[in-house]
C-alpha cells in the first residue's frame, strides 16, 4: 500500500471525515497538522500547487486535492486500486 500524507487542522470538519474514511479502510497515513506546525504549511501548499485549504491529501506521489475529491474518488472505485497500486 502506498504511503498516505494528509495535512490537516484539528478545527476542520472535513479533515475529520477525510481521515474516518482513510481508517475505515483501514489505511494508515501520516498526518501534518498545520496549526501546531505552521511552517509546514508552505510546504503543503507547493506540494498541493496552490492549494491552501486543508485536508491536502497526497498518496504515494499523487496530490489526491481535499475531502470531496477523496470520496469521489472511492464514490467511483477508484480509491482502493490508487491506494494499492
Amino acid at each position: 500500500m502506498k504511503a498516505v500524507e494528509i495535512y490537516t487542522s484539528p478545527l476542520c470538519g472535513f479533515c475529520h471525515a477525510a481521515k474516518r474514511l482513510l481508517k475505515e479502510k483501514g489505511v494508515e497515513f501520516s498526518e501534518v497538522n498545520v496549526l501546531a506546525q505552521p511552517g509546514r504549511k508552505a510546504e503543503m501548499i507547493q506540494r498541493a500547487n496552490g492549494g491552501r485549504t486543508v485536508p491536502q491529501i497526497f498518496i504515494g506521489d499523487t496530490h489526491v486535492g481535499g475531502c470531496d475529491d477523496l470520496y469521489a474518488l472511492d464514490g467511483a472505485g477508484k480509491l482502493d486500486a490508487l491506494l494499492a497500486s
